[in-house]
């Protein structure tokens, strides 16, 4: 994966900055942000993206080294304290009783008003809109638990087993053509779509990256392991019916048993991780855990209220007649050192 293309001063700094050599030297002064609302912010996320992906799978001509360096580390640190800022706006801490932590989550999913974006794909999608969700969600689904499987390691007795059962789900029980992200490129490859690792990154939009980037927030801080849990446990109790919409979608479409399979394994996957993740997970964890208990809630409410925003600017930017991707441009070839031109997918 190559580094994408800047969005405005931050990203370019950063981006420049990662191209060279690997160096100690600080950032400096860093550029203000925009203005921009933190979600919505192009510079801000896609910045935060590059810092957290050096983490994961970092970049084809990336020193690792840049992974720990002061200048990446002092990027980082200030950013997330917008990304937190506004997403306490976004989602007030509300204080609760750890033996409430499964109840307040059932709630919280009830409660969810979303907009009907599985309705939508299921019954009234063009191909070509559903090729787009689909393109969306690669930036996620190609690294399908790896964000909340940081939290493993820092876990210990019945949270922890509960944690693993679920993850080890997620990555196939140990068999790589079972692995969700393997299934997700069987639905990429469906479609017609470049199943590389990040090729879609240029063409998503800020919201789509903050769905990847709070999993990375979470994940990555031990002083957020309540939040990563409680996103965890959101995300398995809300997928079950939106993944049998999606199936049904795709297969209106002509989607055929190895488009689908990706969605269908979620169906019942994620119904029996539901019951797993609110009470074995979250609520042992909570009991054993008391101060976070209120993390846990917030980690839920924040990923629900993003792919709420997520749901929305699709369904806002097809009824205006338009793509819900970025404007397509050229972008170096991978390898080249001659600056050759070639169009992105």
């Amino acid at each position: 994966m190559l580094l994408p293309r800047p969005r405005g001063p931050l990203s370019s700094l950063v981006r420049d900055r990662l191209s060279g050599a690997p160096d100690g030297a600080a950032a400096g002064p860093v550029p203000e942000g925009t203005g921009t609302a933190v979600l919505h912010d192009e510079d801000l996320q896609l910045t935060l993206w590059m810092c957290y992906e050096l983490s994961y799978r970092g970049f084809d001509e990336v020193d690792p080294w840049w992974e720990d360096a002061p200048f990446v580390a002092q990027v980082r640190r200030g950013l997330e304290r917008r990304w937190e800022a506004g997403l306490r706006e976004l989602v007030p801490v509300v204080a609760l009783e750890p033996e409430s932590v499964p109840r307040a989550l059932a709630r919280l999913v009830r409660a969810d008003d979303g907009p009907p974006l599985a309705q939508f794909l299921q019954r009234q999608a063009s191909e070509g809109q559903f090729r787009e969700f689909v393109t969306q969600r690669s930036i996620y689904h190609l690294k399908e638990a790896d964000p909340h499987s940081w939290a493993i390691p820092r876990l210990s007795g019945p949270a922890k087993a509960a944690l693993v059962e679920i993850q080890a789900d997620e990555y196939g029980q140990g068999r790589f053509e079972r692995m969700h992200s393997e299934l997700f490129r069987d639905t990429m490859r469906a479609l017609g779509l470049d199943d590389g690792y990040g090729h879609y990154v240029d063409r998503v939009p800020a919201i789509t990256l903050a769905v990847s980037n709070l999993m990375s927030l979470f994940g990555l801080h031990r002083r957020w392991l309540g939040a990563t849990l409680g996103h965890l446990a959101a995300f398995e109790m809300t997928s079950s019916l939106p993944n049998r919409r999606y199936g049904n979608g795709l297969r209106r479409l002509g989607g055929d048993a190895d488009a689908t399979r990706f969605f269908d394994v979620h169906i019942e996957a994620d119904a029996v991780h539901e019951q797993i993740a609110a009470h074995d997970l979250c609520g042992t964890f909570a009991r054993e855990n008391p101060s976070a208990a209120a993390d846990v809630l917030f980690g839920a409410a924040c990923g629900l209220a993003v792919e709420a925003e997520f749901g929305r600017m699709l369904l806002g930017e097809w009824a205006r007649g338009r793509s819900s991707l970025r404007p397509d441009r050229p972008t170096r070839t991978a390898g080249s050192d001659s600056g050759e031109l070639a169009l992105s997918g």
